[in-house]
């Protein structure tokens, strides 16, 4: 069983830091294959076991890094919103910020929605995070309108970004067709 990470101690932590990090740089460097535990631990300078303490599995262990990256993207989001006169302005504004980091590292985007599809219960945790970040950003993005409305258009979005991430890490189209995509399922849904 992984330990809860708001129950670590501050060496711990750092341990943890240590493995989410190795774990990017692999999966940013040769995507999901690339992620072995081993090459984790031996990059992270961990014991294979301390791996295990804090991630169950691989999937699980890229999933909390897709926490991750969301956490710091949230924090990116609250120090500079989205600029736009229109809801539907400032959701494309959001998107197609979010969009560039993830086309900036491919191999490491698709590593982490890969992980963060699998259907390991450990990862279901990360991806119930990750869900209510989304759906936080995009509903605070899009600002004063109806609330019920709002958190439908955000778990809505929220749906078909996944879905179009989905295609295009197995390869159905590239990243400016997600963009292109997203951009028009926010105005139908926000104009």
């Amino acid at each position: 069983m992984a330990i809860p990470s708001e129950t670590l101690t501050p060496n711990q932590a750092g341990r943890r830091s240590r493995v989410i990090d190795a774990a990017m740089a692999l999966a940013g460097e040769g995507g999901y294959d690339a992620v072995q535990m081993r090459d984790v631990a031996a990059r992270a300078q961990v014991a294979l076991g301390t791996i295990y303490r804090y991630f169950s599995s691989k999937d699980h262990l890229l999933a909390a890094c897709q926490v991750e990256l969301w956490l710091a993207q949230v924090e990116r989001l609250a120090q500079r919103p989205s600029d736009g006169a229109t809801p539907a302005d400032r959701v494309v504004n959001l998107l197609n910020r979010v969009m560039r980091g993830a086309s900036s590292e491919p191999k490491r985007t698709a590593a982490l929605i890969t992980a963060s599809a699998a259907p390991d219960p450990a990862v279901r945790e990360c991806q119930l995070e990750i869900m209510a970040m989304i759906d936080g950003v995009l509903a605070d993005t899009m600002g004063d309108i109806d609330p019920d409305r709002r958190d439908r258009i955000a778990i809505t979005l929220r749906q078909l970004w996944f879905s179009w991430l989905l295609n295009w890490v197995n390869g159905w189209n590239d990243a400016p067709t997600v963009s292109h995509q997203l951009e028009s399922a926010a105005r139908l849904l926000l104009d």
